[in-house]
């Protein structure tokens, strides 16, 4: 198939349109960017881990040999308790203690130096014109998926309120010996589960507003007293750290999304779509290769097991900026087990 024809963003609805095809939206970095290049200019939560100025935690990197946040970030922790009880030299567990305070330390300047304070920095009419273009997959049935893990799109579909957009979280009644009344009921946080058979966003990389409690994934939010940000450097102050696939290779970042119940259910989601695949700032980089992986096993035709025939993906659409991204697109378009389309990234008013 030829990349040679490059499409506006309109041509690509009209078409998908006309057919009545079902669109889901894959957004990358370039949704971010595409706000504001200036504070999302580059995924500081992966940068922080390769310019971190301490000679200790590069080197438990590269003997972990991971990326993974939470991991580390969870052993550091184990080595200091089990440090403790085996008597080890005070100094060394208080080092290692340092090292943990560090790494929490970098995330957390990382992550205020490049969002906005809280969810009203956002303009309104950016807001607005932002939940427009995802409503206008929602309200058609179709998903979103997300390899972002900053609090953009949260925070857009916080404040719009929008009617399809389910990500999985919701509230349980406590459980009491006793019958109490509705109005007087204790509700748990925003834990993950409830709603997941009707789940329609989905963070493929997780999100900072999302925490593995070790027995739940619970959902941080505002509250009348503080701002999100703050509430999350709260969770890490005990301990708790969000759950995000940071720098590594396709196979690591499968390896971790694979070992945590929500990303599982997330990659899943997007391995198992129908119709189109409007795929909007995101470049599909050497690191990206799961999420081939996933949209081609999307692309399969299978049957159920009533062995009526599932929806499957017919088609997928790349968003491209530029002429290298157009190159890029092009050196990798075997790789794809379906048709690919190219449209202007340019032509699509996210936020205007």
């Amino acid at each position: 198939m030829s990349l040679d024809k490059v499409y506006t963003y309109d041509e690509v609805i009209k078409s998908l349109t006309a057919k009545k095809r079902q669109k889901h939206l894959l957004l990358g970095n370039g949704f971010s960017m595409s706000y504001d290049s200036g504070i999302f200019s580059y995924n500081a939560l992966s940068k922080f881990l390769e310019n971190l100025d301490n000679d200790i935690l590069q080197k438990l990197f590269q003997i972990i040999k991971t990326s993974n946040f939470e991991l580390l970030m969870e052993q550091l922790d184990n080595v200091a308790q089990i440090a403790e009880v085996f008597g080890a030299d005070k100094k060394v567990v208080q080092n290692i203690r340092k090292a943990t305070e560090t790494l929490k330390e970098s995330l957390i300047d990382a992550i205020k130096e490049l969002h906005p304070e809280h969810v009203f920095s956002v303009p309104e009419e950016k807001s607005k014109a932002c939940a427009g273009f995802l409503n206008s997959f929602l309200a058609e049935e179709g998903q979103i998926f997300t390899t972002n893990y900053d609090l953009l799109l949260y925070w857009v579909l916080m404040r719009n309120e929008i009617e399809n957009a389910i990500d999985g979280f919701g509230r349980d009644a406590e459980e009491s010996d006793e019958w109490i009344p509705e109005d007087e009921r204790q509700y748990s946080e925003l834990r993950w589960g409830k709603y997941k058979s009707t789940q329609t966003v989905h963070y493929l990389h997780g999100a900072l507003q999302l925490f593995d409690t070790g027995v739940e994934v619970v959902k941080e939010e505002y509250t009348s007293e503080h701002f999100l940000l703050e509430n999350i450097k709260s969770r890490m102050e005990k301990k708790e750290y969000p759950i995000f696939v940071t720098a590594g290779n396709g196979y690591e970042k499968l390896s971790h999304i694979v070992h945590n119940k929500y990303l599982a259910n997330c990659y899943e989601s997007l391995s198992s779509i129908g119709g189109s695949l409007i795929c909007y700032g995101f470049g599909f980089g050497n690191y990206d290769e799961h999420i081939i992986a996933a949209i081609n096993k999307a692309a399969k035709k299978r049957k159920d097991e009533n062995d009526k025939w599932l929806p499957f993906l017919n088609s997928i659409y790349i968003g491209v900026y530029s002429d290298a991204d157009l190159k890029h697109i092009k050196s990798i378009e075997k790789k794809f087990k379906l048709p690919v389309r190219l449209f202007d990234a340019k032509t699509v008013n996210v936020w205007s």
